[in-house]
This record gives structure tokens, C-alpha cells and sequence, in this order.
């Protein structure tokens, strides 16, 4: 049993006890059995903080069947080692080497060390944000729907934008709180800061202490892994933005009929839900056909690694570009900040990109094989955001066939564990070699 196979056997565990809680009488609002292939697809779409849903979350799903899928949202969000590891220090026990290993890998860290600090702060981290959203969705949901609905109301849609679940109680997501600045900027925060990674975050925590109380300078330098992660993100956030507001303005069914107020508002979260949030507050499936690339490339891009997103993730779009620039510039080294890129990394970039863009072309077949009569810009679509684990659709989740649904249940768990981690865990640890091979030119692009 490797790490890579605990953890991996670790989300379908979970996957399935949440499927046998939702499949439960008391889970539907209509107090019958839910149907099997509904409940495994809702489970695995919490779980892997997806956020696709065959049916509408809010009238379907009783008080306890939503509350059951906040909480594998929260566990899927935290990640399935995250959250043992917490159980483990809860109970008062100390973890083993084994258990640090895998820590290590869960959260991609380079070293093991400190690693109960690590996950304390990640859960005190999660908890100051997502009752800080709380609070401030209240003022916007109370006085719609009262203190009771409000509140739940408010907590639920918290902890989905933070963990980038995207599940809304609300039948057309977050649509009618378009205009609301108030919604939108706390559930883009919790999104772009859910994303973002709990290193990046406490590093700007820890430089903001010291600004404040002007400690030591040291702490002040920030990593390479913040640098690229923030400056990736402020980057895409800006694309997206200009790309949204400048295709869609002239759609009257998403941008058109909006003052400038309410289309700076749309265009700004339509940015940030597309980094695997899911929330929207436009009718996806009235966009044009160039907005919808658009958002199928942002999806695949996805977030930044440890943080509670999916996606190819920013690291390694600015490590193949950089890969890029190097051979432009006719550079044997690829540099990041003035640092050079190890060339295990950019092996592990190429692996990651090579294994999506298989995932995602292999599926978009399957599914077209079994429902032929959709468009192929929507099967892509839906089968991009499965990967990324997004959650935005244009509206087929619910109308594809059976084998369709399964077909997007299996992307999704693949999108969540990551490709390179669940052929490890099918392959095994790979063994050292002594052999070297002689090297010989080959003709490329």
C-alpha cells in the first residue's frame, strides 16, 4: 500500500459512504430512496469539489442531504489526508513517517518537517475565512429569505465558494444576486483565496505581521511558489476579465442588457468562477461560442497547487511557457525570478499536461459516442470542467444518458487525485535505475 494509493483508495472511500448517506430516504426532500447513479454522481461531485449536479440542489435534497454534501465538499476541499491527519492529532495521537510522507505529497510540499503546524494552519485558515464569508453574505440573505434561510443560506454558499465546490441551493446558481457587490465580491475572495494555495497565504500572512509590527526582514522574501502563484492568478483574473467583458458585451443574453455597473460585476466573477469555482451568475449556456473557449481554457488552467481548486494548475502553465521562452531565446536553462527550474519539474509540467489533454480528448470521445446528438462544444465543455473540477455547464448535466454520467463521475475523481498521482498509485513507487542510455538527436517541431 503506497501513499499514492492511500490516498487515492482514501477519496473513493469517502466517495462511497457519501453516496450511501445520500442514497438515504432522509437525504431527499421527497423522504424516498434517492436514485443510485444520482447519489454516486453528487458524492463524487462533492467530494472532488466539482460542483456538476444532475438535479437541483436546493429542492431535491432535504436539510440533511445538502448538509451531507457541504461536508464532503469541506472534506474534499481540505483534501482526504488533510483531513485523517486532523482526526489523528483530535484524538490526541502522533502521526508516523508514513503519515508524513504522505502529507508531503497531498500538499506537494518540498519537505516533511513541521507538518502539525502545517495542517493546524490549514484548518484555522479555513475557518477564519469561511466564517468571515459567513458573516458578510448575512447582510445579502436574511433580508431575502429570513434569519433561519438566510443563515444556512450563508453558510453553505461560504464553504462551497471556499473550497471552489461550486453547488448553490439557489435554481439558477448565484443569477440573481448578479448585481449584488456585496455577493460577488465575497464569494469571488473566498474563491480566489480558497484557490490560491494555504502556502501563498500565509506567507502574505506572515509578511503583513511583520509590516505591521516591524519584526525581522528575512521573512519578508517571498518564495518562488508565491511569486508564481499570485502573479499567474492577478494575470488570468485580468485576461479573463477584459476577454469576458469585451466578447459577451455585444450577447444580450449575458452581457447586453446590463448597465456598466452589472457588467463589471458579471465580467469579474465570471473571471474567477471559471479558476474551478462553478458558480454563475449568467446563463452559461446563452454564452457565445468564443466566450465558452475562453472558459474552457481558463477551467483547464485551473487554480494554484494546495489550495482547495483543480485544474493543470498556474505552476505549471508558467513552467511550460517558461520552457517556451527559453527555447525561444535559444537558452539551455529554464528560469523562473532569476531561478533556475530543476529538470525533474519540468518533466513532472509535460507529464501533467500530457496526461489532461489525454483525459480530456479520451472522454470528450466516449461521451460523444453515447450521446451523439450533442454539440461537441458542449460535451467539451462539461468534460473540461468534470476534469477541472469547475462545475459551470451549459445546462446538459442532467439530460446526458447514464453511461454519460458515469463517464463524468470517473473524470471528475481522476481531475480531483491528479493524473500523475493515480498512475502512480496504479504503477507503483518507480524503482532507481544506475542504467544510462546514450544520447542521440531527434527532429522535433
Amino acid at each position: 500500500m503506497t501513499v499514492a494509493r492511500t490516498i487515492c483508495l482514501g477519496f473513493l472511500a469517502v466517495i462511497a459512504v457519501g453516496t450511501i448517506l445520500l442514497m438515504m430516504p432522509f437525504s431527499t426532500s421527497a423522504g424516498t430512496w434517492n436514485d443510485p447513479i444520482v447519489a454516486l454522481f453528487t458524492s463524487t461531485s462533492a467530494v472532488c469539489v466539482t460542483g456538476l449536479a444532475v438535479v437541483d440542489t436546493g429542492t431535491y435534497f432535504s436539510f440533511w442531504g445538502q448538509l451531507f454534501i457541504l461536508m464532503l465538499a469541506q472534506i474534499g476541499g481540505l483534501g482526504y489526508m488533510t483531513t485523517t491527519t486532523f482526526l489523528i492529532l483530535l484524538i490526541g495521537r502522533r502521526f508516523d513517517l508514513r503519515q508524513k510522507i504522505a502529507i508531503q505529497q497531498a500538499l506537494d510540499r518540498p519537505g516533511m518537517s513541521g507538518s502539525t503546524q502545517v495542517i493546524r494552519s490549514i484548518i484555522a485558515t479555513t475557518l477564519v475565512f469561511e466564517i468571515t464569508g459567513i458573516f458578510l453574505l448575512l447582510p445579502a440573505f436574511v433580508p431575502d429569505h429570513g434569519w433561519r434561510n438566510g443563515l444556512w443560506l450563508a453558510i453553505f454558499h461560504s464553504i462551497s465558494a471556499w473550497n471552489n465546490a461550486g453547488f448553490s441551493l439557489f435554481q439558477d446558481s448565484l443569477i440573481g444576486y448578479q448585481s449584488s457587490f456585496l455577493v460577488v465580491f465575497t464569494i469571488t475572495g473566498l474563491i480566489i483565496f480558497g484557490g490560491i494555495g494555504y502556502q501563498v497565504i500565509m506567507e502574505m500572512y506572515i509578511w503583513l505581521r511583520d509590516r505591521i509590527f516591524k519584526q525581522s526582514i528575512k521573512s519578508q522574501i517571498f518564495s518562488l511558489d508565491f511569486k508564481v502563484a499570485t502573479s499567474t492568478t492577478i494575470i488570468l483574473l485580468i485576461i479573463g476579465f477584459v476577454a469576458f467583458f469585451s466578447i459577451e458585451i455585444r450577447n444580450s443574453a449575458t452581457f447586453g442588457s446590463l448597465n456598466l455597473r452589472g457588467q463589471i460585476l458579471v465580467a469579474w466573477f465570471q473571471s474567477v468562477t471559471t479558476r474551478t469555482a462553478g458558480f454563475n451568475t449568467i446563463d452559461i449556456g446563452k454564452m457565445t461560442t468564443a466566450g465558452l473557449f475562453i472558459t474552457i481554457a481558463l477551467m483547464f488552467i485551473g487554480a494554484s497547487p494546495g489550495g482547495t481548486g483543480g485544474g493543470m494548475k498556474t505552476t505549471t502553465l508558467r513552467v511550460l511557457t517558461s520552457c517556451t521562452k527559453a527555447i525561444l531565446q535559444g537558452k539551455e536553462e529554464v528560469l523562473l525570478y532569476d531561478r533556475k527550474i530543476a529538470i525533474s519539474l519540468i518533466l513532472k509540467a509535460v507529464g501533467v499536461l500530457v496526461g489532461s489533454v489525454a483525459t480530456v480528448i479520451l472522454t470528450t470521445i466516449l461521451i460523444s459516442l453515447t450521446d451523439p446528438t450533442l454539440d461537441f462544444i458542449k460535451i467539451l465543455f462539461e468534460v473540461v470542467s468534470a476534469f477541472a473540477t469547475v462545475g459551470l455547464s451549459t445546462g446538459i448535466t442532467g439530460t446526458i444518458s447514464t453511461t454519460a454520467k458515469l463517464i463524468l463521475i470517473v473524470t471528475m475523481y481522476v481531475g480531483r487525485v491528479g493524473v500523475l498521482l493515480l498512475m502512480s498509485a496504479v504503477l507503483g513507487d518507480p524503482r532507481p535505475t544506475r542504467i544510462h542510455y546514450p544520447e542521440e538527436n531527434l527532429l522535433v517541431g
